[in-house]
Parts: structure tokens; C-alpha cells; sequence
């Protein structure tokens, strides 16, 4: 959908910035639901949960497709969110359950975080086409016919899985949700109105204070939607607020990159979502390599290297101007940063399920999307303040749109190389410590 922001904001009469919210309605409403979606297919059973999130999911792509106003059209997207998390956390529950097998189950996870990963990008080039074909509406009415093929299928094809007893963890759900909205919602008031306004700073405090009422209830409640014990593992956390940090920064690029070429360079929505077809193409190459990759380096310096990658195509693509030149300055740059993408997501995934014990196996799986969808949505917030602080303007010249990409996507960068500071930090340097405490318990046994 990214690509045809530009066109739902002419549709609708929507600035640069809230357009935003038509990202983030969807995003906000999957990440926070996510962990709860995960917790009721533990309760109700994976495969009906993942049913209903796909009749929803299906019904909702149809009403966002006939929205008539900005209202409609945001709540509808919330809703898709929802629908989203209900099935979301099943798929990779139920990849586990289907594979068994040691080597089939790693090859449907490294498919499963292609996918996951390059999905952003392949959803970026079908909208642009079908915008530019024949509307931004048509991107969401082709979820309805592939929503009633998986309604037919998934009887057939999908497993049963056991229900589990226990309770929802409604509150936890719920101050988690409205408090990373409040969030996001303080940041893009940043972006229009200044840090100073009762407008931010009331929201940004909600916000805070939800979010440590969330850490609370969950340190307190039997049955938690997270389970803070899955922190307690460093790859794990590693896994979690890397991919947090790394989603971050490439989602909020494609965000910005796609408008500036519609904007700034002239491009239709259609030329606009060609020029991603490279990255997506090889980071989903990357799928089959990295395995053999992680085989002989290991998950960390394989990691490592994915995110130094990624620093350094998304340093390439922030000097983007109105002069910029198409193939050295957007596609080679894309290409690496591609690159970089198709590596790290299957570490990242790995990590995030490492030795999770089988009664946090749906929280685990609901912690990795999670990550990755409210990263998505938080670095968008927060590079939106960067984008209006830059272009003071609610209709800016090609100039001063090009200047606030260039501002925002080398804030991308930044939050990529966050990413590699807490991978290093936490895995690395551990892996030194060990080896080192091993060395040293091998002389003293000598």
C-alpha cells in the first residue's frame, strides 16, 4: 500500500505526515493485538483462530477498498490489523506443528522470514502497479478472492492442534495497545505541532505510563499474552529488539523512498514500485544462501555481517536529491541494502525462538512479529517528526521534500546501526566472554 499513499492522499485531502496513519493504523492495531491473537490460538485451538483472521482479515481488505472518507478508511485498516494478529501468530505456530523434522522445519522457517521479510517490498511493487493500472482500491479488493481460497484450503490442509486452558490477558492486551498508540500518536503531533505542545507532550506521557502499567501487569498476571522470562535469554531479546530496530529504519525508507520518486523524480506509482522489484529480488535470493551461510559462520557473525550491509546501502540512499542519479544513487544502493535485509531476517527469527520451552512457544512466535510490525510503526512515527522538522511545510517544494527524505532516511540508517550495537552487545561480545572464560578454565585444569 505504500506506494499509493500518495494517491490516498490526494483521494482524501491527507498531508505527507498523516498519511502516516494510514500505515499505522494497520500496524499498531497487528503489533498490539498480536501477542493476544497468539494467546487465543493457544486457548481456542491455532487452526480456527487463523480461520477467523482470515474471514476477517478478507471482509475488512473489501471495506477498506470501498472506503468513501479518511474516517472510514482509518478504522477499516485498524480492523485489518486486528484480523491480522488473529492469524499471524498461527502461521508460524503451525509451521512448527506441520514440520517435525529437524532440516524441513529450519527450510520452512527460512521461508517463512523471506517471506516475512521481503513481503513489505513485493506489497510495495503489486500496489504500485495496481494504482497505477487501475486504482489503490484494487490492492485491497485482490485480498478478497485469495482470503476465500485460504477459507477453502485451510480445512483440508492445515492440522489440528490442541486447545489449552486459561484466560485471555485482556488488560495486558489493552494498555499495551492504547499505550503504543498513544506513542505514536505523540510523536507524529511532534512532527505538526512541536515538542512543546499540549498535544505531544500529553499523548507521549500517556503513553510512557501505560506502557509501565503493561510491564507491571505482566510481572503480576498467571497468565501473560508476554511472558517475561523470554527476555531472560540475551538471543532471544537479541532477536527481539534487533529486528525491532532493523524493521524500523528499512520500513520507514520505503515509506519516504516511494514518495520521492512520485514526488520528486516524477515517477507513477506503477514506475515507483519497479524500482524495488531489485532489492526484493535478491533478498529473497538471499534465502538460499544464508543457511549455509549460518552452517559455517554461525548465527552472530552472519547477522553482523547482514546489518553492516544494510548500514551501508542505507548510507548510500540517504544522499538522494532532487539531482540524484537513478542508477548509482537509488538502485545500487537499494540493491545492497537488499542485501543486507535478505540476511538478517532468518538469524533474527532463529533467535527469537532459541530455546523457547513449549509453553511459551505461541508467545515467542507472537514476540517475533511483534517486534517487527510495532518496530515498522515506531520508526515511521519518529522519522515522520524528522521529515516535518526539515520540510516546515505542509506543501513543500520538490527541494524541500527531497531534503527531508535525505534527513529521514539517514535517520534509517541510525536506527540500523542501533541494531548492530545491541546485536554486538549482546551477542559478540557474550561469545568473547565465553570463549574467553573457557581458555581460562582449560589452562587452569592444566
Amino acid at each position: 500500500m505504500v506506494t499509493a499513499l500518495p494517491e490516498i492522499g490526494r483521494s482524501f485531502q491527507l498531508t505527507t505526515t498523516n498519511l502516516t496513519w494510514v500505515q499505522n493504523a494497520y500496524i499498531l492495531a497487528f503489533g498490539g493485538i498480536l501477542l493476544l491473537g497468539a494467546r487465543l490460538g493457544d486457548i481456542l485451538g491455532r487452526k480456527q483462530v487463523f480461520m477467523y483472521g482470515i474471514a476477517l482479515f478478507t471482509l475488512s481488505s473489501l471495506l477498506v477498498g470501498l472506503a468513501q472518507s479518511s474516517e472510514f478508511l482509518l478504522i477499516t485498516r485498524a480492523i485489518q490489523g486486528v484480523a491480522a494478529a488473529m492469524a499471524t501468530p498461527s502461521t508460524l505456530a503451525l509451521l512448527s506443528v506441520t514440520f517435525t523434522e529437524t532440516k524441513e522445519r529450519s527450510k520452512a522457517i527460512a521461508l517463512y522470514s523471506a517471506v516475512n521479510g521481503a513481503g513489505g517490498s513485493v506489497g510495495i511493487i503489486l500496489g504500485g502497479i495496481l494504482t497505477d493500472l487501475v486504482s489503490w482500491r484494487v490492492g485491497m479488493f485482490i485480498n478478497v478472492p485469495i482470503g476465500i481460497a485460504l477459507l477453502i484450503l485451510s480445512p483440508r490442509y492445515l492440522p489440528k492442534t490442541e486447545k489449552a486452558s486459561g484466560r485471555l490477558d485482556i488488560y495486558g492486551a489493552l494498555t499495551s495497545v492504547i499505550g503504543m498508540t498513544s506513542l505514536v500518536f505523540g510523536f507524529i503531533q511532534a512532527s505538526e505541532k512541536g515538542w512543546g505542545a499540549n498535544g505531544t507532550i500529553t499523548p507521549l506521557i500517556i503513553g510512557v505510563i501505560l506502557m509501565a502499567l503493561f510491564i507491571l501487569i505482566e510481572s503480576r498476571v498467571k497468565q501473560p499474552i508476554t511472558p517475561l522470562r523470554l527476555f531472560a535469554n540475551r538471543d532471544r531479546t537479541a532477536g527481539y529488539l534487533g529486528r525491532f530496530l532493523f524493521v524500523g529504519g528499512v520500513f520507514s525508507m520505503m515509506y519516504f523512498m516511494s514518495q520521492f520518486l512520485q514526488i520528486v523524480l516524477g515517477f507513477t506509482s506503477f514506475e515507483a514500485g519497479l524500482v524495488f522489484v531489485p532489492m526484493t529480488a535478491v533478498q529473497f535470493g538471499m534465502m538460499y544462501v544464508v543457511p549455509k551461510l549460518i552452517g559455517k559462520f554461525g548465527n552472530a557473525k552472519v547477522l553482523i555481517l547482514g546489518i553492516i550491509a544494510a548500514i551501508l546501502g542505507m548510507s548510500l540512499l540517504s544522499r538522494v536529491s532532487v539531482d540524484t542519479h537513478f542508477f548509482s544513487g537509488i538502485i545500487i544502493p537499494m540493491i545492497i541494502l537488499g542485501i543486507g535485509a535478505g540476511i538478517v531476517f532468518i538469524p533474527f527469527t532463529t533467535l527469537g525462538l532459541k530455546e523457547v520451552e513449549s509453553r511459551d512457544a505461541g508467545a515467542a512466535s507472537g514476540l517475533v512479529n511483534v517486534s517487527h510490525q510495532i518496530g515498522g510503526s515506531v520508526g515511521l512515527a519518529i522519522l515522520a517528526t524528522v521529515f516535518g522538522a526539515v520540510s516546515q511545510s505542509s506543501n513543500p517544494s520538490k527541494s524541500e521534500f527531497a531534503n527531508a527524505v535525505t534527513a529521514s532516511i539517514t535517520g534509517s540508517a541510525l536506527f540500523l546501526t542501533s541494531s548492530l550495537i545491541v546485536v554486538v552487545i549482546l551477542l559478540l561480545l557474550r561469545e568473547k566472554k565465553s570463549t574467553t572464560q573457557s581458555v581460562l578454565q582449560t589452562a587452569r585444569a592444566k
